[in-house]
């Protein structure tokens, strides 16, 4: 399959690209900034249909990851440039879609899990879930990730592409050992005594392997009735006390120290980011997937803790026998 990517260059287009040029597609990587890659990258503009629309004709896959990172203070100017860029990417390869001659067969859009409540009481669905963004007592910058990601799909169902079917990834956080990903972060708290619950620890985590995530995408390409909102997350989310718990464990350290919710807030404004990255209970099932027949290989998150911490550990090693050998 030929299989294109906008917005490809971060953590995540990383994982596909890897996976899918491992099983020998052609996939080409469209970015702002291109870098050498093992895979071809192509330089864009996703406010603009210009001479990168040429590689959708004929593809066979659109996968638009496209948009600003979200880990950052949620200033007005922020705001506004991580909405606008998500709405207009979408927008933008809809119309580069709209116009091949030979258009994609499938348009996996990414999405967030975020866009449901926050809650405690039960599990988010794509048929039962309930939509965030109007939960009593939650902050501002909650709704707005809500509208973000609202805003985000809606873009997606006015594109007018008759001839490519369009998935909505409402995807959880993506777990694999790459440098500066969720699981990096999440590892190098534990490893510095900092891996204790955030918060009163209730709120749920959800998340996958990147193994099930691309196992997850292949499915979604080969399925044709998937179209619509599918939650792309394993089926076992945990609240936040357990799954630090988990990961010390697997990880080999004996004790994390807690993080109240003042201390987050602080936390939050020094490093410039937002502690609904770490409060809000995201507690999402993937419905549709499992219904499929869908199988998990890392359905459970001690199984997953435990091969990530393994690999991490050999890329480490790998990594300095090489820097050991530059030198």
């Amino acid at each position: 399959m030929k299989i294109i990517i906008p917005g490809g260059t971060g953590q995540v287009g990383t994982v596909l690209a890897r996976a899918l040029t491992h099983d020998n597609h052609e996939v080409v990587v469209l970015g702002r900034h291109p870098k050498p890659a093992p895979w071809r990258v192509v330089q864009w503009d996703p406010t603009r249909v210009t001479g990168w629309a040429d590689e959708l004709n004929g593809a066979d896959v659109v996968i638009n990851l496209a948009g600003r990172s979200v880990n950052c203070r949620y200033t007005p100017a922020n705001r506004d440039e991580i909405l606008q860029s998500r709405v207009l990417s979408v927008r933008t390869v809809g119309q580069a879609i709209a116009a091949a001659k030979h258009p994609p067969h499938v348009w996996l859009q990414a999405g967030t899990a975020t866009i449901y409540a926050h809650r405690y009481d039960g599990a988010n669905d794509e048929t039962s879930g309930i939509i965030g963004g109007i939960e009593q007592g939650v902050p501002d910058t909650w709704s707005f990730s809500v509208e973000v990601a609202t805003a985000w799909e809606s873009a997606l169902d006015q594109a007018s592409t008759p001839g490519t079917r369009k998935v909505k990834l409402r995807s959880a956080m993506i777990m694999s050992p790459d440098p500066r990903g969720v699981f990096d972060t999440l590892l190098g708290l534990v490893r510095r005594g900092l891996g204790g619950r955030a918060g009163n620890g209730r709120q749920f985590v959800s998340w996958i392997h990147e193994i099930d995530f691309v196992r997850v995408i292949y499915r979604l390409i080969e399925q044709d009735h998937f179209e619509g909102a599918v939650n792309v997350a394993a089926p076992n989310p945990l609240p936040n006390r357990d799954f630090m718990a988990i990961l010390r464990r697997v990880s080999g350290m004996p004790f994390g120290l807690p993080a109240s919710d003042w201390m987050l807030e602080l936390g939050a404004i020094f490093l410039q980011t937002e502690t609904e990255l770490i409060l809000k209970s995201r507690r999402v099932v993937p419905g549709r997937l499992l219904e499929d027949g869908f199988s998990f290989e890392y359905p459970n998150w001690e199984q997953a803790a435990r091969e990530l911490c393994e690999r991490h550990k050999t890329n480490r090693l790998r990594a300095r026998a090489k820097h050991q050998q530059i030198a």
